[in-house]
């Protein structure tokens, strides 16, 4: 057998890449009935091969234990998981400045995503020709304040993009972002010659349109690996316990001990509330609690809206 990584599926059609080359694989009877969360076969999976004896085709004959997962909620009114991509080191989320209107509320859930899962965050701040720099930094600086490192990229000016570049270089990244934010001409620039499909935003609804149709594992000749994923409309989140979620809020942390009512405080009511009085006195950001607090009230998903 040999062992490899996913780096695309589509179809029931899985493409792993082994150190003896890239094979289009099948999966095994028998692992199609085994329980996993969500999909039993995702982009970043580490899997073992082996040839069919009825045929020329290679069936996955295991799947190794996830190391890392980047899990949201599925689309639909029955609440399933969605594993977007395995084994990744960080998620990078790409929001532009402009064309589309970024939805801070949106990249909030992809932090807290990204949180949960216990993976490093990057953020773009794209399309930076668009408004300036010091605008966009003005729009940003609340995550830069936290503490979450933030690259401001323009594919246009080239601005950034060599930062970007060594952000990704190093183990595997997923490229995270709603429809239109340039996720697709970023990977371009970072590696030219790559030819990743791209297209403009819409002028009647200023929203982008899909290129990326599934998930899939890009090789960059630097050494790194980047998965990039459809843009979202929607992200709504999994098995995010509610008495946890302070804790998915890094500026949060230092708080919570001084809470009067302690680990028990949901900093929505209580008197004597530490991360309230934070708020109050401008020392945590408002849109930040904002989006804990339709979080907590059970409003775990945003849909892109314009």
């Amino acid at each position: 057998m040999l062992s490899g990584t996913v780096l695309r599926a589509s179809g029931g059609i899985y493409e792993v890449e082994t150190p003896e080359g890239v094979y289009s694989a099948v999966l095994r009877g028998r692992l199609k009935r085994e329980e996993r969360l969500g999909d039993r076969v995702v982009v970043g999976d580490r899997v073992e091969i082996a040839p069919d004896p009825a045929g020329a085709a290679w069936t996955i004959e295991r799947v190794e234990e996830r190391r890392s997962a980047l899990v949201r909620r599925a689309p639909g009114k029955a609440p399933r998981p969605k594993v977007m991509v395995a084994n990744v080191d960080r998620v990078v989320i790409v929001f532009a400045v402009a064309e589309p209107t970024p939805h801070l509320r949106m990249l909030d859930r992809f932090l807290v995503l990204a949180e949960s899962s216990d993976l490093e965050a990057v953020i773009v701040a794209n399309k930076v020709d668009l408004t300036g720099k010091e605008a966009a930094r003005r729009l940003f600086a609340v995550y830069e304040e936290i503490g979450y490192r933030v690259l401001y990229t323009s594919v246009r000016t080239g601005e950034g993009i060599e930062d970007l570049r060594e952000a990704l270089c190093d183990g595997i990244s997923t490229l995270a972002g709603p429809s239109g934010v340039g996720k697709s001409s970023l990977l371009n620039a970072v590696q030219p010659g790559l030819g990743r499909r791209v297209a403009a935003i819409s002028e009647h609804v200023g929203k982008g349109r899909h290129t990326t149709v599934t998930a899939e594992l890009v090789h960059l000749s630097c050494g790194g690996y980047v998965a990039d994923t459809p843009g979202l409309r929607e992200l709504g989140l999994w098995a995010i316990d509610p008495e946890e979620l302070d804790l998915l809020f890094p500026e949060f942390r230092s708080y919570l001990g001084s809470c009067r009512y302690g680990n028990s405080c949901t900093h929505s009511h209580e008197p004597g509330c530490a991360v309230r009085e934070a708020v109050e006195a401008g020392q945590l950001p408002a849109s930040r609690f904002d989006s804990y607090l339709r979080l907590l009230a059970g409003d775990d998903e945003e849909v892109e809206r314009g």
